[in-house]
Formats: C-alpha cells, structure tokens, sequence
C-alpha cells in the first residue's frame, strides 16, 4: 500500500488512509530520515484512531502510552537515542509489544532484532517536490 501526501494539508486525509488499511496488525515499525515526518505522520493516524492527548515524540522517555476513541492504549516508542537492545527490554519492551495493542516505532532498526515477525514496516520518504510517499508492507 501506498499513500502520496502532497502537502501537510492532506495528511488527515493520508491518515484515514492508513488506519482503514490496518487491518487486525498491532505493531508498525516506521523507517525513514530524521525530518522525514515520521511523528508528525504518527500523530495524524493517532488523531485518527480517536487520541485526545497531546501526541509528541517520546524521543526522552522511549514509549508514551496515548488512549484511543474506545479507551484502549496505543503505545508510540522512539527509538533514536537506544544505544544497546538491553535499555529496550529493561523498559519491558515485550510486555508492550505482545499486549495485543497497537504499537508505532521510530527508529525501529536500532532493534531490529527485538521486532516481532508480524511487524508492519512503513517507510516515509521525501519526494523531490517535498511531498511525502508512505509505504506500508507486511
């Protein structure tokens, strides 16, 4: 699947996109440059998917845990400033990504290892005319 965003004013609209092509995936690992807009894409579909809270980049705290419409948890892992797998799994890493909720992660390929076999990667590449193109592959 994929989902051009010509400008920032379509990036609701991209997020739609995105969630009706979740299916029942729980973890989605997000690739892509730094200022590629991955956290501002993620903060759409969790706007999407009925979050209230402030949605920002854990980048400091490694996972935020935001309630979606229906008062289940998503959590949103940021990965940028893990040095070794061990900090990830001391924060208990596993017990959110097995919990059955959905999971977004920046940086995944610093844990590349740790990602669950069924993790959705979604890669956001910047286009020459500053659009954005998100990839989505099981």
């Amino acid at each position: 699947m994929e989902i051009y965003i010509k400008n920032i004013d379509e990036i609701e609209k991209a997020a739609k996109k995105f969630v009706d092509e979740m299916g029942e995936n729980k973890v989605f690992a997000f690739y892509g440059k730094m200022g590629a807009g991955k956290t501002t894409f993620i903060k759409a579909v969790c706007e999407e998917l009925g979050v209230e809270d402030v949605i920002n980049s854990p980048t400091f705290a490694i996972v935020n845990e935001y309630m979606n419409g229906h008062g289940e948890p998503i959590y949103h892992f940021d990965f940028y400033r893990i040095k070794k797998a061990q900090e990830v799994l001391d924060i208990g890493y596993e017990d959110y990504v097995y919990s059955g909720n959905v999971c977004f992660m920046e940086w995944p390929e610093l844990i590349e290892n740790l990602l669950p076999d069924d993790a959705v990667k979604v890669t956001i590449e910047e286009e020459m005319d500053g659009g954005r193109v998100v990839r989505m592959k099981n």
